[in-house]
């Protein structure tokens, strides 16, 4: 029997991106879908809402993290949402879920999720302008960013 399951890349950054950071992340989840993997995010609005958007037009699948109880909580791309009830604590489960992370922007749950990543020996890819965090590894094109993860994940 053949393996059926997908690559899961995760995208993190800022709940109030920039307008670039908007751009890149819709870029990022654009590339993430046309290479066949799946999308992984914490399902809310900013980067994850705008990498959402990009995976589901170029037709991809998007697993959201929900921090609250409530699937409805989820931006309207998400196409399978995991509502958590754990908040913050939900971070930990994208950076477990994920097969390597791509960071757009970001604050300190941006922080937390790529830390944890690299605890967990996961290839974390920072955008320009995302967290500078000792172990990451910068792309400078959303189309790096996403090579670099499949490359991480031998592909």
């Amino acid at each position: 029997m053949t393996d059926r399951r997908k690559l899961l890349i995760g995208v993190i950054g800022a709940s109030q991106p920039s307008a670039e950071g908007l751009r890149l992340a819709g870029l990022v989840g654009r590339e993430i879908a046309r290479c066949g993997a799946v999308l992984v995010c914490g399902g809310l609005g900013g980067v994850m809402e705008a990498a959402a958007k990009g995976a589901v037009e170029a037709g991809g699948e998007v697993i959201g993290i929900l921090p609250g109880p409530d699937a409805a909580q989820a931006n309207s791309y998400v196409t399978l949402a995991v509502p958590t009830n754990m908040g913050h604590a939900r971070n930990v489960i994208i950076a477990h879920t994920a097969g390597a992370l791509i960071a757009v922007e970001g604050e300190y749950g941006t922080l937390s999720e790529a830390a944890i990543g690299l605890k967990l020996g996961k290839a974390v890819i920072v955008l320009p302008g995302g967290p500078e965090l000792r172990g990451t590894c910068l792309a400078e094109t959303p189309e790096k960013a996403v090579a670099i993860a499949l490359e991480s994940l031998n592909i």
